[in-house]
């Protein structure tokens, strides 16, 4: 089952760095941005996730928490948010669950082999759990601001 801009997002509970867990519900009454990439401390994800701390409190200001996630373990987000002083939380996907319900595992291609794969998307969700936006295929210069943007449209809207 994946789902479609307008329609609710299913409840949601995962794994999350600083032992914690991310639950959609706990979530109602503010925006949220989840962007999925392939791998912790790979160049684009790293840039992504500077991109999406750097702009951090902006969205918190117009009311939006911000997760990455991948299907890394909890042990490799953790380090990986701590050598990069991530401010925001990593849910750890390694069921591949939520991958499934925003339909991101693609067939890639790296140096001529064929693999399945996180295709790098972001997912905006308003505060009554309804996905509003969606980005697919994302290219990572300039993406934090592009959604920041969107959702201050909307903000102001």
């Amino acid at each position: 089952m994946s789902i479609s801009i307008g329609q609710s997002v299913p409840q949601i509970k995962a794994p999350a760095t600083s032992q914690s867990e991310f639950n959609l519900d706990e979530h109602k009454g503010q925006f949220l941005v989840l962007y999925f990439y392939p791998k912790d401390d790979t160049p684009g994800c790293t840039t992504e996730g500077h991109d999406f701390n750097n702009l951090l409190s902006e969205f918190e200001t117009l009311n939006c928490k911000v997760y990455g996630i991948s299907r890394d373990s909890i042990k490799k987000h953790e380090k990986f948010k701590a050598k990069h002083t991530y401010n925001f939380e990593l849910i750890s996907d390694e069921s591949e669950a939520l991958c499934a319900i925003f339909d991101v595992i693609k067939l890639k291609k790296l140096y001529g082999k064929e693999y399945m794969g996180i295709d790098r998307s972001t997912f905006l969700i308003s505060p009554d759990g309804i996905l509003i936006q969606e980005w697919r295929s994302v290219k990572v210069p300039q993406h934090a601001q592009l959604v920041l943007d969107c959702l201050n449209q909307l903000a102001t809207s």
